[in-house]
């Protein structure tokens, strides 16, 4: 099905008759970052007079709700028939269009998964000092149908956010002058999204070799950071100015050392359960062990649970209700070994890892 995708390609054209060609059920993740409606009327100024340049661009114009509602509901159909049923889909915006695209995305029976705050460190003043100046974006993350399972590399976003919980709420500086894409100084695209943020979100949602579309390409920033990452990335853009100058963005980036990607939640040890070490007979039922401290004694039972005086329970809820604490059974316990020798149970468990090739 993947081969007959137009894989680490930009495609020129309109993304709902561009995706009409694509097999259905053939990509992982989108991220889409579609026009914002954001109707402005008039040129926006500084105090100072000096001209903000502002999204005025043809292509963020729509006569009103009604057909900015037909659009969205036009893009997203056409994604959600692509996406496989596993994949998920992100989508950026405003106040001027999330809450629209939010009730649309649930009309057509996607799931929310989140809604992701992307706080700027470094936001456009509201000039006029009318209303507070909008710092942030929305992100919905949304799934094609509940209760599939899904990638997300939940101990990866650990590693990034120094081994804490990743929250809801990501700070992040807008794109920097160094990334930012010009043309004879002007910048090229008006919502050029930063490469840190696509980062997070392809390093969390997403595994290597995974299929990324983007239907509203722009600069290039998603098939930037994909390449980058080792995932394939495909890009349908209808403006003929942005595709020359995301392409050359996109060959400048060397992909990281294949070494380098260590995604942590599908490289984990596969779980050993204790009593495959009684099944395959490096402990015994009738067999006693010690807890690590102190005078505490359990008998190993013939279904892989132990018992301490008149409780039976798993190595780790035994280890829980002797401490009162939380505790890892595998640190907690210790067996005895044929010279007499105590030693920890978590031994048995890397030695019968060994043996399987884990």
């Amino acid at each position: 099905m993947a081969a007959s995708l137009p894989l680490n390609r930009i495609v020129r054209g309109d993304c709902v008759d561009i995706l009409a060609s694509f097999p259905e059920n053939s990509v992982d993740v989108i991220f889409a970052d579609p026009p914002y409606n954001l109707q402005l009327q008039n040129d926006l100024y500084r105090p100072n007079l000096t001209k903000v340049d502002a999204v005025s661009d043809q292509w963020d114009k729509f006569s009103g709700f009604s057909e900015y509602d037909h659009f969205t509901t036009r893009w997203l159909s056409a994604c959600r028939r692509v996406l496989k049923g596993s994949g998920t889909l992100w989508v950026i915006g405003s106040y001027h269009n999330i809450y629209r695209v939010g009730t649309i995305l649930q009309n057509l029976e996607f799931w929310i998964l989140n809604d992701v705050i992307w706080i700027k460190t470094n936001p456009m003043p509201n000039f006029r000092g009318v209303r507070f100046a909008n710092a942030h974006e929305t992100m919905i993350w949304a799934q094609k149908k509940k209760g599939a399972k899904y990638t997300f590399n939940h101990l990866d976003a650990k590693s990034l956010n120094d081994n804490l919980q990743m929250r809801s709420d990501w700070t992040i500086p807008l794109t920097s002058s160094k990334e930012r894409v010009r043309i004879n100084g002007s910048k090229l695209h008006s919502t050029q999204k930063p490469s840190s943020l696509l980062y997070r979100i392809l390093l969390t949602s997403t595994n290597p070799g995974d299929i990324v579309l983007d239907p509203f390409f722009g600069s290039g920033t998603t098939g930037y950071v994909a390449r980058m990452l080792h995932r394939n990335w495909i890009g349908i853009e209808r403006e003929s100015k942005y595709i020359k100058s995301a392409q050359k963005r996109i060959d400048s980036v060397e992909p990281v050392p294949l070494e380098s990607l260590c995604c942590e939640d599908y490289n984990r040890p596969k779980r050993i359960p204790f009593g495959l070490l009684v099944e395959s007979g490096l402990l015994s039922p009738g067999q006693r062990l010690w807890a690590v401290k102190g005078k505490d004694k359990a008998i190993i039972l013939s279904n892989g649970k132990i018992k301490c005086e008149d409780r039976i329970d798993t190595i780790h809820g035994m280890a829980k209700a002797l401490t009162n604490t939380p505790a890892n059974g595998w640190d907690f316990w210790l067996f005895e070994d044929v010279d007499g020798v105590k030693r920890p149970i978590d031994e048995l468990r890397t030695q019968i890892r060994r043996e399987m090739g884990l």
